[in-house]
């Protein structure tokens, strides 16, 4: 059930990958990577629908595929989730967490959100997983930021901030977890366009702030998520057994311009 059946230049046979976040976007990229690269693969997001369409792409790549519905901003949702993909899988060599509550307004509303998904469902998820990543010859945890979290940001200051401290996390975790030789790196992505996205909205509701950040871009264009997996897909293999510790921006350039 776990050929390959993609030209990746990756090998993930055997790998049992956690996307906590998985249904669209960014997660939803990752997902499809992995899977063609031959591993196993389960993704949770709240919404039911997308995330049955999400499993069943990933399922057409010949792989073990689980999923589950869960609410990344609650503990026990979380708890409950990674129990129910490690015994479905069989463990879990990679977990990666990719939510966001996209809290951009500075409100208390807007800060707890950020920080009940883009923080603490990292914490709550690594702590849960953590016990079956220490039985992996080959285990990773990976955190997908900001470039938001590396700048100040004066319209996202709750999403900025968590980022910025998910980041810190990545160091304090990698630290700590080195000694069980379970690394662990974030992806800091810029402004990255899909359909249903933020900018793929913002393209349609407000296009002069669409082009104005794309004016900022040195490569000219909005990213694509699938770049983004790319980077995912290279953090978690043996290529980069000696990397932990790190944030990698995946921008085009992007944050050069701050």
């Amino acid at each position: 059930m776990t050929s390959r059946t993609s030209l990746s230049p990756f090998d993930f046979r055997g790998y049992r990958v956690v996307v906590a976040g998985g249904s669209k976007g960014i997660g939803r990229s990752m997902a499809l990577a992995f899977a063609a690269s031959g591993a196993a693969v389960s993704v949770c997001a709240r919404g039911i629908d997308a995330l049955k369409e999400t499993a069943r792409a990933i399922e057409a790549h010949g792989v073990l595929t689980h999923y589950r519905s869960c609410d990344l901003s609650e503990a026990a949702a979380i708890d409950a989730y990674i129990a129910d993909a490690a015994q479905s899988m069989g463990g879990i060599d990679v977990l990666i967490n990719n939510a966001t509550g996209y809290g951009f307004g500075d409100t208390d509303e807007g800060w707890l959100t950020d920080f009940q998904v883009d923080l603490m469902a990292a914490v709550r998820a690594s702590r849960a997983a953590l016990p079956h990543l220490s039985a992996s010859p080959h285990a990773s945890i990976l955190h997908t930021s900001s470039i938001a979290g590396l700048n100040p940001r004066p319209t996202t200051p709750a999403y900025g901030a968590m980022k910025a401290a998910l980041c810190h996390y990545t160091t304090s975790q990698a630290l700590s977890l080195a000694a069980q030789r379970i690394r662990v790196n974030a992806i800091a992505p810029g402004s990255i366009e899909f359909e249903g996205g933020l900018w793929d909205r913002c393209k349609r509701d407000d296009p002069t702030r669409y082009a104005a950040v794309q004016a900022r871009i040195p490569f000219g264009r909005y990213g694509t998520p699938e770049e983004v997996a790319h980077a995912a897909l290279f953090l978690a293999s043996p290529w980069a057994s000696w990397i932990t510790g790190q944030t990698l921006c995946v921008d085009g350039g992007q944050q050069l311009n701050g």
